[in-house]
């Protein structure tokens, strides 16, 4: 058994380290700079308390991009010299940020042990390689984020810190091979495990979800699907679930062989960077080869995130939630029982709402950021809930989760079809929304993005936003000039919520502008780039007579896009004419 010694290395705060709701994300160079991680990891250690460290289990794994692997060495190491008796590493450090969140919540060592939390190495959908994005989070007991409390409190120490343990002669570990490797340290042992990174989260989905009826409809001649895991760590799953557990044809699967640099690409599901999959479901700007598959899906970099398609057909992911909440009960047996309640954020649109207005759901409108829907699940008061931003989830795990949502999909189109596998037509995911519109009316609904804006120009559009709301009658004025025929704008605020479970206040969240006809618009600063600022512009009109949901949602949108730019002054404040992504 080799022997370790803790080193105390001096060290100086480093400017830039304050997480945001999804971490620490910067540039790989930002992460190689001397002692830039180390502040990260220790500061973390010194903001938890020491029951969470010393003595205790830890995940470290992520989503395999570029500088994981050198990564989890470093975390290792300062693992054992601050104390942690093991650390759980998925084989290859992957593991889904989902599956993170699983195996916190349900693993169970061979000696009994349990993890308290985690180290996520991932920047979500942000490309990866050495020129690119690398980004870290802590994760708590619970499997969900660290609440703003502990960030804070890493920050602060990131901005005092003077020196970081670290077991220097600690030899690195093989991540590649299943097994424990052993060390001896001055005061305890530490152990590294590495384990399967797809058994306990398979194991959670087969509790969800009913496996043999989806099967049925995988095996059905008429039915084909193809999965874009875009190279990220949802394809270290992909072949366990779809193929292995589902039968389903491999030559399903696209882009499911994680890499460092995700093949080149940018690994975001949307109809923008998703290119080879919205090609193949028909909706690229040229003709399939091939007639499209019945069912598309794709994950980002960290498989939290997804994108649901038809055939020549796109489901937002403000109305895929809605969706899997109006049909949950009946369709997925882990909701058999009924829901608890649901929730979105704020920015995503309203279909949800009347899905739980129609069935008397308890309803939730949250800030971004997913820790506020697990403190909603963890007091037992949200069963179902989504983000715009293609994430959606459940109180399975406390984070978002693709997998999950495109097993939810697959469990929906399966109770549809259970009785028409051999008719002439299969209900499509088009047949599904359609019909859900029907019955619940529509929400157009459009995101533009503005990325790597300057973050001084950023800054000064919102606060221009703010200080337009103190007139409604000028606002009115400016939204006439542009569309005389739209409705008057009769509340204006920056969203303001205060947590029902403790009580804590999150306020600027997003600037509101909602029409007396339930239209809405909502500019909001992003912090998920590495770099710059993101200005995220949300556009949102309902309608409820059955003959007018049909259209091209751009097109009945154009109004009001007009709008929100005037409004903005977008292009006089950013030098922008276009947005970087629109969905």
């Amino acid at each position: 058994m080799v022997t370790f010694t803790v080193s105390r290395v001096e060290t100086a705060p480093i400017d830039g380290q304050k997480p945001g709701t999804s971490g620490l994300r910067k540039k790989v160079k930002v992460f190689v700079q001397p002692h830039y991680l180390q502040n990260f990891v220790q500061s973390t250690f010194y903001a938890l308390s020491a029951e969470k460290v010393r003595g205790a289990t830890l995940v470290v794994s992520g989503d395999g991009r570029y500088y994981s692997k050198d990564a989890i060495q470093i975390i290792l190491k300062m693992a054992a010299a601050n104390g942690v008796r093991r650390v759980w590493v998925g084989q290859n450090g992957l593991l889904s940020t989902p599956a993170v969140s699983a195996v916190i919540r349900e693993r169970t060592g061979h000696d009994g042990a349990r993890a308290s939390g985690a180290f996520i190495l991932t920047a979500s959908h942000n490309p990866g390689g050495p020129h690119e994005d690398f980004g870290i989070k802590y994760n708590m007991e619970n499997g969900g984020p660290a609440p703003e409390g502990i960030t804070d409190k890493i920050y602060e120490n990131t901005k005092t810190i003077k020196e970081y343990l670290i077991a220097e002669d600690l030899p690195n570990v093989d991540i590649t091979t299943l097994g424990v490797t052993s060390f001896t340290g001055p005061e305890e042992p530490f152990d590294v495990e590495v384990f399967d990174s797809a058994v306990d989260y398979v194991k959670l989905m087969k509790s969800i979800f009913d496996f043999q009826l989806i099967s049925k409809l995988l095996s059905c001649p008429k039915f084909s699907f193809c999965y874009d895991a875009l190279h990220g760590v949802a394809g270290a799953y992909a072949k366990r679930i779809f193929v292995e557990e589902l039968g389903a044809n491999e030559g399903f699967l696209l882009n499911c062989t994680p890499k460092e640099d995700f093949g080149g690409g940018h690994p975001d599901p949307n109809l923008t960077y998703a290119k080879e999959l919205v090609a193949r479901m028909g909706l690229g700007k040229s003709a399939p080869e091939n007639e499209p598959p019945e069912f598309g899906a794709a994950a980002d970099g960290d498989a939290d995130r997804n994108m649901i398609l038809g055939k020549r057909f796109f489901v937002t992911p403000s109305d895929s939630v809605a969706i899997i909440a109006a049909n949950a009960v009946e369709a997925i047996p882990y909701f058999s029982g009924g829901l608890k309640g649901v929730a979105r954020s704020m920015p995503t649109s309203a279909a949800l709402d009347v899905v739980a207005q129609h069935l008397n759901l308890k309803f939730f409108e949250v800030p971004t950021g997913w820790k506020f829907f697990g403190n909603l699940m963890d007091a037992g008061l949200c069963s179902v809930c989504g983000e715009e931003s293609f994430g959606t989830g459940s109180d399975h795990i406390r984070e978002k989760d693709g997998i999950w949502a495109v097993l939810a999909w697959l469990s929906i189109l399966a109770y549809k079809n259970k009785e028409n596998l051999s008719g002439e037509k299969l209900v499509s995911v088009e047949d599904i929304v359609r019909q859900h519109w029907v019955t619940y009316g529509r929400h157009y609904y459009t995101r533009y993005d503005y990325e790597n804006v300057d973050s001084g120009a950023a800054k000064e559009l919102m606060g221009y936003l703010v200080q337009l709301q103190s007139s409604l009658s000028e606002v009115n004025q400016i939204v006439k000039g542009v569309c005389p025929d739209a409705s008057n704008v009769v509340h204006a605020d920056e969203f303001e919520y205060k947590d029902p479970v403790d009580g804590s206040i999150s306020k600027h969240q997003g600037i509101r502008y909602l029409f007396e006809d339930g239209s809405r618009l909502v500019f909001r600063l992003s912090g998920t780039g590495s770099e710059g600022a993101t200005i995220r512009l949300y556009i949102e009109q309902y309608e409820k007579d059955p003959a007018k949901t049909g259209r091209d949602s751009q097109e009945a949108l154009a109004p009001l896009v007009e709008v929100a730019l005037k409004l903005s002054k977008m292009q006089e404040f950013t030098g922008r004419s276009a947005p970087t992504v629109i969905t």
